[in-house]
């Protein structure tokens, strides 16, 4: 026995066991733990009094509830919320002198609760009521929550910081809006619109439903995509800047760009229509914007009105002139002077027309400013949504919506549109589509229509066979001269020809040596001029200009039975196809481009404008509409010319026939952005 001897590989894994019996031996191989037993044998709620942290939890959790419970009933629950603070059925003071100095203090909107407390202004939201403040006096306050009161304290004041600067925001955007006429027919007369329901209904289409006009092949989106830009707005009301801007925003996003917008005065209409195409807005014009616009490959101002900003980025960040384009829109004097201290320190001005850059050449030559670059000019174009309706080709054409398709539906459209204005055949619609104020010249466009139907009033004597008895030669002859005169193109190059005395076009005119454009001699049964003017509750409208062409059309009962006024929309396909002459009537030094007269072309509407500004580089005398001077001077020619067209349907189809023609040519989305092409090369970063 003593030579048997283990294995060394059994060495030290052998362990001996307790003798079987003993009580070592039943807890080893006993299949119950000790805890087990205690829970077999009823121990759980011995456990659980042995654990007083589980318990505590418990009740402060139990307490937190209710206590959230019974605020939330007395926040949320007016009716009720005097009887939570009853204590033993009696209400305490200090409450009910809080609810009456409430019900007393604060004037309540019921709709949008505008609570006006002393000089502040604060929009509450309607699913937001307002919270009671309960008062506690200091004495009934213990010692063990001074700590906390500390805290509430400073949260207060935090949060008392934050709303006094939210009542700041409200009350600057209120007191940048400018007074408002009444949007009704007391006061207007005769106001329709806007007919988006009925294009939807009539076209089978709506700009909503369109995911993307980028044309993939260009050098635009070559240069653009995957690049972030920063758009500076001036304003967000529906005129020529801020919807050009909002177009390119969106002509950025669809080539595959990131566009943030960054928006210096929010009044307009324009916010919702920038959330629904997906452009972010900024929710700042300071610090967060300037953050923005640094990591950007390319910022582009909109404005002339954009220099304070432009300055105040550029002091932020010194070396951010050199990714700044400045797309000014405006050409008046007042808007270089505010530009003028910045201009030399953006990288590239973009201008509208051949005149405009001109004038602000020569406004920088006489400042002694000089330019770090030749400015570019990049006119203005007609968007696809337009065009589409228009029946012109377009990127939303598809094989079931041809243009031979749109151009049906755009005639069911214009019946339609007319209809509702209560117009017939027999109607010549004037239109006018520009924010109202005394730049645009829409009372002398009044005067002039004025005119227009005094001269109707006057006796048509018509020289026919029938007729000629009552007219002697003498009588024919001062008739011959009377219509020459009336009827005379201005820069015509030779003198009008009249046909027959009872008829009162030309059969020949030359078109300023270009062309020569033949007008019909079929006169039609006479057609009454009817006006229609917008844009009613555009913010840039001047509401004491508005009440003066009101007092005119007041004073002028026949010409108030002739005017139509429409609302401030950026769906105005329908106008377009429903008017048949289109007026821009621009003062001073005139239009800068008019983005609206290229709009009525590509609907083959004829255009009378003003011989001043971009307006005569987009128009062509006798080619594609008539011109007319600036001023009350123009009045009497633009009458003439509105006379002209009225007794000459012909001629106005022939005339807006052109004027399509040009803008198929130059004035297409696809021409714009092509040139917009050298300002990204000159401008972005590599």
């Amino acid at each position: 026995m003593e030579d048997l001897r283990l294995s060394p590989l059994r060495l030290g894994s052998f362990k001996s066991s307790p003798p079987r019996g003993s009580p070592t031996f039943r807890r080893v191989h006993s299949g119950r733990t000790p805890r087990r037993e205690v829970k077999a044998n009823g121990g759980a709620l011995q456990w659980f009094r042995s654990n007083r942290l589980i318990y505590w939890l418990l009740l402060i959790t139990l307490w937190t509830y209710l206590g959230f419970y019974v605020q939330s009933r007395w926040a949320h629950d007016d009716d009720n919320k005097v009887e939570f603070l009853r204590f033993g059925g009696k209400l305490r003071e200090d409450v009910l002198h809080v609810e009456q100095n409430t019900r007393v203090g604060s004037v309540v909107d019921k709709t949008t609760h505008l609570v006006v407390d002393g000089t502040n202004v604060v929009h509450v939201d309607v699913n937001k009521r307002m919270h009671v403040a309960l008062a506690k006096k200091e004495d009934a306050t213990p010692r063990r929550s001074l700590s906390a009161r500390r805290r509430r304290r400073r949260k207060a004041g935090r949060s008392s910081r934050s709303k006094t600067q939210k009542v700041r925001k409200v009350v600057e955007d209120l007191n940048e809006q400018d007074p408002e006429l009444p949007k009704t027919n007391v006061t207007y007369g005769k106001l329709f619109g806007p007919f988006g329901s009925i294009e939807d209904r009539i076209l089978e289409w709506s700009p909503q439903k369109r995911s993307g006009t980028c044309d993939r092949k260009s050098d635009f989106k070559r240069l653009v995509w995957s690049r972030r830009f920063v758009l500076l707005f001036h304003e967000l009301s529906m005129t020529g800047a801020p919807i050009s801007m909002m177009e390119l925003a969106s002509e950025l996003l669809s080539c595959g760009a990131t566009v943030y917008a960054v928006v210096l005065s929010r009044r307009g209409g324009l916010l919702q229509e920038l959330i629904r195409r997906r452009i972010k807005v900024v929710e700042d014009k300071g610090e967060l914007s300037f953050k923005t616009a640094m990591k950007a490959d390319l910022v582009v101002a909109g404005s002339a009105v954009c220099a304070t900003w432009i300055d105040q980025y550029m002091d932020h960040f010194p070396a951010g002139g050199s990714q700044v384009a400045w797309w000014v829109m405006e050409n008046r004097r007042e808007y270089f002077d505010r530009a003028k201290p910045v201009l030399d320190r953006v990288k590239l001005l973009i201008f509208l027309s051949e005149v405009q850059s001109k004038q602000w050449l020569t406004w920088c030559e006489e400042e002694h400013i000089k330019l770090r670059s030749q400015p570019v000019i990049v006119p203005l174009s007609v968007n696809d949504e337009l065009a589409f309706v228009a029946g012109i080709s377009s990127s939303l054409n598809t094989p079931t919506l041809t243009t031979e398709m749109m151009t049906a539906k755009r005639q069911a459209l214009r019946e339609s549109v007319r209809k509702e204005f209560g117009l017939t055949d027999k109607d010549m619609l004037v239109m006018s589509l520009s924010s109202i104020n005394p730049t645009k010249g829409q009372l002398l466009l009044l005067e002039s229509a004025a005119l227009v139907l005094e001269k109707e009033k006057e006796p048509e004597q018509v020289a026919n066979g029938t007729q000629s008895k009552i007219k002697n030669l003498n009588g024919v002859k001062k008739e011959k001269i009377s219509l020459s005169v009336r009827h005379r193109l201005r820069g015509s190059s030779r003198k009008m020809r009249i046909k027959s005395p009872a008829l009162d076009n030309p059969s020949v005119l030359s078109a300023t040596g270009k062309r020569k454009l033949l007008f019909s001699a079929n006169l039609t049964e006479k057609q009454d001029l009817k006006l229609l003017l917008g844009s009613v509750g555009s913010k840039s409208n001047k509401v004491a200009y508005v009440k003066e062409m009101l007092n005119f059309l007041s004073k002028n009962g026949n010409l108030s039975n002739s005017v139509v006024w429409t609302l401030a929309t950026t769906r105005v396909a329908s106008l377009y196809s429903a008017a048949d002459v289109y007026v821009t009537n621009s003062q001073g030094i005139g239009e800068t481009f008019g983005r609206v007269t290229i709009e009525a072309m590509a609907y083959g509407v004829p255009v009378l404008g003003t011989d001043a500004g971009g307006t005569k580089e987009i128009v062509e005398h006798n080619v594609t509409g008539l011109l007319h001077p600036v001023g009350r001077l123009g009045n009497k020619v633009l009458a003439q010319n509105l006379l002209f067209l009225l007794r000459n349907p012909s001629t106005r189809l022939q005339l807006g026939s052109e004027g399509r023609k040009k803008v198929e040519k130059m004035y297409m989305k696809q021409h714009m952005y092509k040139r917009f092409v050298d300002v990204l090369v000159k401008c972005m970063r590599p």
